[in-house]
């Protein structure tokens, strides 16, 4: 296993969309509230509207040889996309938009990596390069992780990168994790 990581262009986002769809059929598998909820997302609904309503994008990916293994998707938006909807979804805001100290904040919106792929730190390599990219942005104070209920895995591995619980929204469907500087 020789893992090179690239960054993708939007113009090649289609390269990821597979596992896009992937990451959708596995939190449905691991969903106990709500798993019907992912019947309507798929790349078509995640992935390319997020691309258009984000002011900056940032996809890693996670190559074994000319096979991407996984990657890591990061976004630049304005506090006010996340007003009134999760891809299909109608809710309530995200956050509380006054305990966010600028317009714009930061997010890691999508992660997957193949099964046989996890536990061998691909995860924390893309992981840091996002935040890293994140984090170059002078204008970004906030940055939000959404967590799907049952992939408890996700949930230990942003807490232990030090991200902490907010709240929940959808009646528990998604966990908000945030980093408190």
């Amino acid at each position: 296993m020789n893992i090179v990581y690239e960054v993708l262009s939007e113009e090649n986002i289609y390269s990821i969309k597979d596992l896009c769809n992937e990451l959708m059929a596995y939190q449905k598998s691991k969903a106990f509230i709500h798993p019907d909820f992912f019947d309507n997302m798929c790349f078509e609904t995640r992935m390319i509207p997020s691309i258009k309503s984000a002011k900056a994008n940032y996809i890693i990916a996670a190559k074994d040889g000319d096979e991407i293994v996984g990657y890591a998707y990061s976004t630049i938006a304005s506090k006010f996309t996340y007003s009134g909807g999760f891809a299909t979804l109608q809710c309530d805001a995200f956050f509380d938009f006054d305990s966010v100290k600028n317009e714009d904040v930061g997010s890691l919106s999508q992660f997957y990596i193949k099964e046989n792929y996890r536990n061998k730190g691909i995860g924390t390599a893309m992981f840091n390069m996002s935040m890293n990219w994140l984090n170059s942005f002078d204008s970004i104070d906030d940055i939000f992780i959404f967590v799907s209920n049952g992939n408890d895995n996700a949930l230990k591995f942003y807490l232990g990168k030090g991200f902490k619980i907010s709240h929940q929204i959808l009646d528990g469907f998604i966990t908000v994790l945030r980093n408190f500087n």
